[in-house]
């Protein structure tokens, strides 16, 4: 497949305003300005099956048509730039080598849910991403592609770049939304949603980046282009992989939503370490199931993943070989959202540190084999008992390496000792 969304990060200066409008840029813009009205751009977006690629893949155009039709106040926008899940690195590649596609993807949303403000709000700590994206949008303003009456259209919008402090719970669209209002980083309670009351009390649509950038080539090139590409009527368009872990040529690499998983780590990725056996491997972000070796012929659609077992999330795949002791890598992966949770929840705040500590202690070789079973009674006693996904998330890969690989673990158990790297006895 031709590249669509990083076509244009090879070209030197590709984050430079006159290269991107020396390559088509900002053309999608002005069509949807002068051809389109702003409920056009929605139906557009509706019917070309762009779902969201930031990890709930919900349809964009649904999405969008939430926002009210009557304006009573501001509407706003806000462009969830704060990429943090373990193994996810497409968001900012667009950032920090086309963000013109990204601005010119917010301002075409922008437009279509007539929103006055667009905030982007990027991770903490992406300075570089942050300093481009800062530069793009000044230049941006000076082209007269941002701010008042934009192109002679009578559409005026204010894009505000927004810097969070790096936690991974502000990915979260309401904590995104606290977060931006300078409040503490946590979830809200749902209903109401954001196209209801979402930032400062206002209606509110948030979306990846992603999702954004693919909203000029809809505009510019039809729907049934975008249509053409994807594994069927629900998983449509091109797709950004992230791939990681053990492979020869780790990368993010760009394709049509559903090319199998084989593909991705044989072909782009030059597959498995040093000519070692594939092990596991986590498709979607350590917010996912890890599949198992007999399970890469898997379509990477949102659809397919999941009656899979697992979830596409974001496409962040990691690979792990022979080599990897899948209980350190569970120790691991609790490490980080032991870490990062934000503690408003009880299930998820006491639950993370619970699950940490009995995986340590399983590694450690000084687990019990009542362990197991208590591991996965705490993961059933968080997941659905919180006020966001994250304590679901935090769940699914252990749990994952838990029913697939329980050998492993009891190996640990059994054995006083880690059979990998000796730790114990």
């Amino acid at each position: 497949m031709q590249p669509v969304l990083t076509k244009n990060i090879n070209t030197p200066d590709s984050h430079r305003l006159s290269v991107y409008e020396a390559n088509g840029g900002y053309q999608a813009l002005k069509k949807a300005l002068t051809q389109m009205k702003p409920q056009d751009v929605i139906d557009a977006v509706k019917a070309s099956g762009l779902r969201g690629r930031g990890g709930a893949g919900f349809p964009c155009g649904v999405k969008w048509n939430f926002m009210p039709k009557e304006k009573k106040g501001p509407h706003y926008l806000a462009c969830n730039a704060d990429e943090g899940e373990p193994g996810t690195f497409k968001d900012i590649v667009l950032m920090n080598k086309d963000p013109h596609l990204v601005i010119e993807g917010c301002a075409i949303s922008s437009y279509a849910i007539q929103a006055d403000t667009c905030f982007i709000y990027i991770r903490g700590e992406f300075w570089d991403g942050y300093k481009i994206l800062k530069e793009a949008i000044a230049e941006a303003e000076r082209a007269g592609y941002l701010g008042e009456n934009i192109l002679g259209s009578g559409y005026s919008l204010r894009m505000i770049l927004y810097k969070g402090a790096g936690a991974y719970i502000c990915g979260e669209e309401t904590s995104l939304m606290e977060s931006t209002e300078s409040n503490r980083g946590m979830p809200r309670l749902r209903p109401p949603v954001p196209a209801q009351r979402g930032i400062y009390g206002h209606p509110t649509t948030v979306n990846n980046v992603e999702t954004l950038s693919n909203v000029p080539f809809i505009v510019e090139r039809g729907v049934d282009w975008y249509k053409s590409l994807g594994t069927n009527e629900r998983n449509t368009g091109p797709k950004l992989y992230c791939l990681s872990g053990h492979v020869e040529r780790p990368g993010v690499y760009e394709d049509e939503l559903g090319i199998p998983l084989r593909k991705i780590i044989e072909e782009y990725g030059g597959g498995v370490r040093g000519g070692k056996k594939l092990k596991a491997v986590c498709p979607g972000g350590t917010s996912s199931a890890f599949m198992t070796p007999d399970q890469i012929d898997t379509p990477m659609d949102f659809d397919s993943v999941m009656e899979a077992g697992s979830m596409l999330g974001s496409a962040a795949i990691v690979v792990l070989d022979e080599t990897v002791c899948l209980v350190q890598a569970a120790v691991n992966v609790m490490e980080f959202y032991h870490h990062e949770s934000c503690g408003q929840c009880t299930p998820c705040r006491e639950g993370c540190g619970w699950l940490l500590k009995i995986l340590r202690r399983i590694e450690a070789g000084k687990g019990a084999k009542e362990d197991l079973d208590l591991l996965l009674d705490i993961m059933d006693n968080m997941k659905g008992n919180t006020i966001c996904a994250f304590g679901d998330g935090a769940c699914m890969a252990p749990e994952s390496l838990i029913r697939k690989w329980r050998p492993e673990f009891e190996a640990h158990i059994t054995g006083k000792r880690c059979p990998f790297n000796g730790r114990g006895g």
